[in-house]
């Protein structure tokens, strides 16, 4: 246990036959329950697992590749049916040093957030070591994922070191989920926000060595913006309308008829110029302009309002920071901490 919480480890393992075992031994024993899902591994991972295996460390197996969507999905359902209070995900790489998992348990246990993540961009010294492909993909990815998810305040949303609290986490769509593969990390936030679920950032060294990175430009330009547009009119619709009507939604609608409209009317207005050489009259640049000016404002209103909206994390006063450390007798018991926090409720 973590400050009274049952803690589990749910490790998603694709062709990790030669780190999987130092990952599961490093792990520290306030870890309850250690989860590892074999996503149809083609190498030797499942009988390395096996070998792991006892009370504390559960072995799942899938006999498709699901992609660590959906080994995640099938570790978080066995990590519900356990009852714990916090869950942390792992890769099985041996890049997420296990002596973070406290400082992500920790925050969730006081009730400072139902969402912990790592930031490796907090760390200037191990930032230098991250390959340079990594950095630019992150950067990318971290701006998409700021419009899709709704939280402008995290960054470094592909670090896959995570911790949610268990109330939280028997509130998400398993499935969808499931259903996104390498688009996990990013369908977790988007699902946070529509419940309203505080995240927070940890800074969080990551360790690199001979590993391929899985990261693929083709992937980022084409297939992660289809995702990141379809998650956003997910939480638009769920967040803002389904369940509590927000100004958020008139804003960019309109917002987004007025610019449209004005760069349609822009655009004819200048093709007919260009074929008839014909100066465009200071009306019917008005008539472009306008709408375009209007718009930018009705949008860029609609995402001020957005961003004041975010769940934000409570952090301690700095005075108490340490104090929260040198005394976790004098904290309540994990179930107090958690119901304090006010995680979301299990819907329907």
């Amino acid at each position: 246990m973590v400050q009274g919480c049952r803690v589990g480890v749910v490790i998603p393992c694709f062709r990790n036959e030669q780190t999987l075992e130092a990952v599961v031994r490093e792990l520290p024993d306030s870890v309850d329950t250690v989860i590892v899902v074999n996503d149809a591994s083609p190498d030797g991972a499942q009988a390395v697992a096996e070998r792991l295996a006892s009370p504390r460390v559960v072995v799942l197996k899938h006999e498709k590749n699901q992609g660590v969507g959906g080994a995640m999905a099938t570790g978080y359902a066995a990590a519900l049916e356990r009852g714990l209070d916090v869950v942390v995900k792992m890769d099985g790489d041996g890049q997420m040093a296990p002596e973070g998992i406290a400082d992500l348990v920790t925050p969730i246990a006081e009730g400072r957030c139902e969402y912990a993540k790592g930031n490796r961009f907090l760390h200037a010294r191990e930032l230098e070591d991250m390959p340079l492909l990594r950095k630019l993909g992150s950067i990318v990815l971290t701006f998409l994922t700021k419009f899709a998810s709704g939280y402008w305040h995290v960054f470094d949303p592909q670090n896959g070191f995570v911790a949610i609290a268990g109330d939280a986490l028997a509130s998400l769509d398993l499935e969808r989920l499931r259903h996104r593969r390498y688009f996990f990390e990013n369908e977790m936030l988007i699902q946070l926000n529509v419940l309203g679920a505080r995240v927070l950032d940890c800074p969080m060294p990551a360790r690199y060595g001979g590993e391929v990175s899985s990261l693929r430009i083709g992937r980022v330009l084409f297939y992660f913006p289809y995702f990141f547009l379809r998650g956003f009119h997910f939480r638009m619709l769920h967040r803002y309308v389904l369940r509590d009507f927000s100004i958020v939604i008139p804003f960019y609608l309109l917002g987004t008829a007025l610019f449209l409209l004005g760069l349609g009317v822009g655009a004819h207005a200048w093709i007919l110029a260009l074929l008839t050489l014909v100066p465009t009259p200071t009306g019917t640049i008005m008539l472009a302009v306008l709408p375009l000016i209007l718009g930018l404002q009705f949008l860029l209103q609609g995402l001020l309002i957005d961003i004041l909206q975010t769940p934000r994390a409570v952090e301690p006063p700095a005075r108490l920071r340490h104090a929260f450390r040198a005394l976790p007798e004098a904290l309540p018991t994990g179930e107090a901490r958690l119901s304090a926090g006010k995680a979301p409720q299990k819907s329907g």
